[in-house]
C-alpha cells in the first residue's frame, strides 16, 4: 500500500490523458493560444497502462480519467479500453461535448458513473465562460448518458458573478433528474486570476439554497470531497466542494498523473516526479511513486496558511488546472 507520513492511505488514481481541451473555460486554460503538448512529450497508450498497472500493484482499486478533455485524444477508446481491464473502479471527468460518440466504449469498458462539468445553465453565459457555443449538445448529452443508465454527477465552478443567480436553477434540476450537482468553490492555479475574494464560499451558497427548499444532510462517504443535501422530494442531490474554506485533507487518498507524466501527491502540490522520464530510461517508477507519496504535505500541498484568504495568488507555485487534469 501507498501510505504517506500523515498515515493516509492512497488507493485513488487521477490520470490526465491530454492538456488538450476543446473549451476554453476562463478558469482552467485562461489563455486562449495556449500551446498544448506534442504527441511526442504525452504518455503514450502503452505507457499509461505501464504506470496504471503499477500503481494498481501497489493497492490503487480506482482510476478516473482526466484531461484536458479526454474524449478529444484520438487514442481515447483505446486507453479506455486497456485500464478497464485492470481490476479497478473505473471512471471519467469530462465536458460531454462528444459524450454521445462513446456511449459503447464506456459500458464495454464498465464505466458507470461520469462527472460531467457545466458551469452554467444560461446557453449564453455557457458561451462566455467556454468560448464555444455547445451548451445544448452538453445538455443534451447529460439527458442521453442518464437515459443510458449511467450516473451523472455535474461539477459547476462556483464563479462570481454567474453562481448566485444560477445556484437555485442547479438546485431545481434535481427535482425530476437523478442527477448529482457538485459546486466548487473557485481554486487558485497559475493565470487564472484568483483571488479569496472571488470566492463565493459554500456557506454563502448554502443560506441561498436554505431560504428556498427544505431540504437534508446526507451521509458523506469516505473520502468524500463533496458535502451532499437532498431538497426533500427531489430525486437527485447537490453538494458543495469546500477546498477552500473547509479543506478535506485529514484522509485524502489521490494521488494524479499529468499527461506529460509528472506525479503529483496533492492538486495544490508544486513538487512533481517525472515517471515517464525515468520509464523511458528503462528505470524501475516504483521509488519515486513512494517518494512523492511520502514526501505529501499534511495541508493543502503546504502552500495555504490556515486560512485561504491569506493566501496571494502570486506566490503558489503550480501549473494551470489544464496543465494539471481536472
Amino acid at each position: 500500500m501507498l501510505i504517506d507520513n500523515h498515515k493516509r492511505i492512497h488507493d485513488y488514481l487521477r490520470i490526465s490523458l491530454t492538456d488538450s481541451c476543446n473549451f476554453r473555460c476562463q478558469y482552467c486554460m485562461p489563455d486562449e493560444n495556449i500551446q498544448c503538448l506534442p504527441n511526442k512529450h504525452l504518455m503514450q497508450v502503452d505507457e499509461i497502462e505501464h504506470i496504471a498497472r503499477k500503481f494498481v500493484d501497489l493497492g490503487v482499486n480506482k482510476i478516473r480519467l482526466t484531461g484536458g478533455e479526454p474524449m478529444v485524444r484520438k487514442e481515447f477508446p483505446e486507453i479506455l479500453s486497456r485500464i478497464s481491464k485492470l481490476p479497478v473502479e473505473l471512471s471519467l471527468t469530462t465536458n460531454a461535448v462528444l459524450a454521445h460518440k462513446y456511449i459503447e466504449n464506456l459500458k464495454t469498458a464498465g464505466v458507470r458513473s461520469l462527472n460531467i462539468s457545466l458551469d452554467t445553465l444560461n446557453a449564453e453565459t455557457f458561451k462566455k465562460i467556454t468560448k464555444r457555443d455547445q451548451f445544448q449538445r452538453v445538455w443534451d448529452n447529460i439527458l442521453l448518458m442518464l437515459n443510458e443508465g449511467f450516473r451523472v454527477k455535474i461539477n459547476v465552478v462556483g464563479i462570481e458573478g454567474v453562481i448566485e443567480k444560477e445556484i437555485l436553477d442547479f438546485v431545481a434540476i434535481t427535482k425530476d433528474l437523478p442527477l448529482h450537482v457538485r459546486i466548487i468553490e473557485f481554486m487558485p492555479f497559475e493565470g487564472n486570476h484568483w483571488d479569496s475574494k472571488k470566492v463565493v464560499t459554500a456557506e454563502q451558497m448554502l443560506n441561498w439554497v436554505e431560504q428556498e427548499y427544505d431540504m437534508v444532510k446526507l451521509k458523506d462517504e469516505p473520502h468524500a470531497t463533496a458535502k451532499k443535501y437532498k431538497a426533500i422530494g427531489h430525486e437527485g442531490t447537490f453538494a458543495f466542494i469546500t477546498t477552500m474554506t473547509q479543506h478535506f485533507c485529514g484522509d485524502c487518498n489521490r494521488m494524479r498523473i499529468t499527461a506529460d507524466g509528472k506525479m503529483k501527491n496533492c492538486l495544490f502540490g508544486s513538487e512533481e516526479m517525472d515517471l515517464l522520464g525515468t520509464l523511458r530510461k528503462g528505470e524501475d517508477i516504483e521509488p519515486l511513486i513512494r517518494t512523492s507519496v511520502l514526501r505529501k504535505f499534511k495541508v493543502m500541498g503546504g502552500q495555504f496558511a490556515q486560512s485561504y484568504t491569506g493566501a496571494e495568488a502570486s506566490k503558489l507555485k503550480n501549473r494551470s488546472m489544464i496543465k494539471i487534469g481536472g
